[in-house]
């Protein structure tokens, strides 16, 4: 009866575990960033409704507010949320300000172009964004895959594993790039400061996830299962042996 109590204790401070980071809501995150703003641009930016330039500021006003919100939750400042925060900021000042589509076009491919750029030159570092993204002691249990790589000689082989993974992470976000720039400029083509553009914009931004989220994960995704494998030859360790379940 005492083992059984102390197992159950022992389950509930596990559970309880302080500072453990709460999981994002999907349906918050798709919500608040892709489906209100696409609502408000399209369907509530009529001089009739909020008008042209309160419906931009209204629409995006979500989106920041939500990643000003995980900010002071996490206390963490996260490059790529931040790189969102500012790509949200921009689309709003170029619209605002009634500039050229081109420039939304422009810093849409550029935001995602960069972080590409980023992952292949941070290869030439002690700290490469393959271990950001993949390889780190949230997806897996890195230090049981060192001691196996260094058991069985295969560290060398493991880098280059890596640096492959790398290029893999690098082609998603350089097709990010590619198929923001052209969903842009396939659909934004009315003049800043009118309800017709402001529709296209709550288009581009229903489009985003579908057009260009889902091919870059499914290339993010190869990567994983990349690791995955190479992972196994070269520990001859299981799947269940090394990812981090947040058990002990």
């Amino acid at each position: 009866m005492n083992d059984s109590n102390s197992v159950t204790e022992k389950n509930q401070a596990q559970t309880e575990q302080p500072g453990k980071p709460k999981r994002e809501s999907l349906l918050a995150n798709l919500l608040l960033n892709i489906v209100i703003p696409t609502l408000i641009l399209t369907k509530f930016s009529g001089e009739d409704q909020l008008g042209i330039k309160l419906g931009i500021v209204v629409a995006l006003a979500f989106p920041l507010a939500y990643g000003a919100r995980d900010f002071l939750v996490s206390r963490k400042m996260n490059v790529f949320s931040a790189l969102g925060f500012f790509s949200i900021l921009l689309t709003g000042g170029i619209s605002l300000l009634e500039l050229d589509p081109q420039y939304i076009a422009i810093k849409e491919a550029a935001i995602p172009a960069i972080i590409g750029l980023a992952t292949l030159l941070s290869m030439k570092t002690r700290y490469p964004l393959v271990k950001t993204f993949l390889y780190n002691d949230k997806v897996l249990k890195v230090d049981k895959v060192a001691a196996a790589l260094e058991e069985y000689n295969n560290e060398r082989a493991f880098e280059r594993t890596l640096q492959n993974a790398s290029y893999l992470i690098a082609a998603s976000f350089f097709l990010s790039s590619m198929l923001n720039y052209i969903l842009a400029k396939v659909i934004l083509v009315s003049d800043p400061g009118t309800v017709a553009f402001n529709e296209e914009l709550g288009k581009m931004t229903a489009l985003s996830f579908p057009v260009i989220a889902v091919p870059a994960m499914l290339v993010m995704m190869f990567a994983l299962f990349y690791l995955f494998r190479r992972i196994r030859v070269l520990t001859h360790l299981g799947l269940d042996d090394v990812i981090n379940d947040g058990g002990q």
